[in-house]
């Protein structure tokens, strides 16, 4: 009987039948054929190709067996990498949707018996990591890729960096602490006498209502010979004192302390630059909220007014409507280089800029000042901290 036609009921009732998996027991690996019955199964172990392929994997075994286990590692990896990532997953989800496909490897061609098997070698060659619950193995993917490898080193190395900085302003303060210290105990301790009297005719006479600093009247009227030289000249200072106080008061250092609480105002005011509310007149920004409906969403418009910092009254720029939006209903535009924008947040808060460049890796922009006392300079300002200028 001759093959039956291609839209006959027949050849369409054996594509249905074909469709989507099979039983495992009926598919042939080393032919890579799948059959749908017991029959055809049978029928093909004794056909000419089944046997040459035989005759061919028993000259040497252990390379096809590589060969299909190989595959099998393959393709099982690279779904988890593309469909998981290095997120932390049960090996049988991966392995149910692996199967899925009419085409792979099975595993009965492999090295390994069953998945559990399979799960354990991966833990041992280290390419995932591997964990037993009550509920079963766990795997996640090592991603070895010589680009992560190399951003996990460059943010090691700026957390290495944070910390290098944050050790050098300790040991600023505990150096400024140990001069003030030093300092302290360099200073001279005053020279105490003993008030003596030679002739016993002499007459101490103590005026406490004259002041310390005065030129014209001594505060303390003694003998010639009533105090050693040490304290004549002890006195000759104090009365030089308030003529050239401010002369020393202007060259005079900051003290351990004085330094001490500068850095640390200058750390809190670097921490208090940044809000939570960025919103400023003038400024393009596009609306990202659904509930509008589609006429607004994902179109731009110019913020006309702020209302109590987190609020903003938009002008539509298509079709001229004012509304009135939350700035979580909002997010900054970004132009394309050689344009003039606005910086919203950050140490260069309303500060207007001129954009040279984006870093899409670091989701950041490259920003010439072009106002302030730090005119001229770039920095590297993130995407949501600017938007383009009306």
């Amino acid at each position: 009987m001759g093959k039956a036609d291609f839209l006959s009921p027949k050849a369409i009732s054996n594509r249905i039948k074909s469709k989507g998996l099979q039983k495992l027991r009926w598919y042939c690996q080393m032919c890579q054929k799948q059959c749908r019955d017991e029959n055809g199964f049978k029928c093909h172990c004794m056909s000419e190709s089944h046997q040459r392929q035989l005759l061919l994997a028993s000259e040497n075994p252990t390379k096809f067996m590589d060969y299909f286990s190989d595959e099998f590692k393959s393709d099982f990896l690279e779904l988890l990498r593309r469909r998981f990532g290095t997120k932390r997953v049960h090996n049988n989800i991966v392995y149910n949707e692996y199967i899925s496909h009419r085409e792979h490897v099975h595993m009965n061609s492999t090295q390994w018996e069953t998945l559990t098997d399979f799960t354990k070698w991966l833990g041992r060659e280290g390419l995932c990591k591997v964990d037993e619950t009550p509920k079963g193995w766990y795997i996640q993917y090592v991603d070895r890729d010589p680009e992560t490898i190399r951003r996990q080193e460059e943010q090691a190395r700026k957390k290495k960096q944070e910390l290098d900085d944050e050790e050098r302003s300790a040991k600023f303060i505990q150096e400024q602490v140990r001069r003030g210290k030093d300092g302290k105990e360099a200073e001279t301790q005053p020279v105490y006498t003993e008030l003596k009297r030679e002739s016993e005719e002499e007459k101490v006479a103590f005026n406490l209502s004259a002041p310390v600093a005065s030129s014209s009247r001594s505060s303390l009227a003694l003998g010639a010979s009533a105090l050693k030289a040490p304290a004549s000249s002890s006195s000759v200072k104090r009365k030089e004192t308030p003529s050239g106080s401010d002369s020393r008061g202007e060259k005079k250092k900051k003290s351990a302390l004085e330094e001490i609480m500068e850095v640390l105002m200058k750390k809190k005011q670097s921490s208090a630059v940044r809000t939570d509310y960025w919103l400023q007149p003038n400024i393009i920004v596009k609306i990202v909220t659904k509930k509008l409906g589609e006429k607004y969403h994902k179109k731009k418009a110019v913020v006309m007014e702020v209302r109590d910092k987190y609020a903003a009254v938009v002008k539509m720029i298509d079709a001229g409507d004012k509304l009135k939006l939350d700035q979580n209903h909002l997010e900054t535009v970004i132009p394309a280089p050689g344009k003039r924008v606005l910086i919203l947040n950050g140490p260069y808060r309303d500060t207007e800029a001129l954009l040279e460049g984006i870093d899409e890796k670091n989701f950041s922009a490259t920003l010439t000042l072009d106002s302030g006392p730090q005119k001229g300079d770039s920095v590297d300002i993130a995407y949501e901290d600017f938007s383009k200028l009306a």
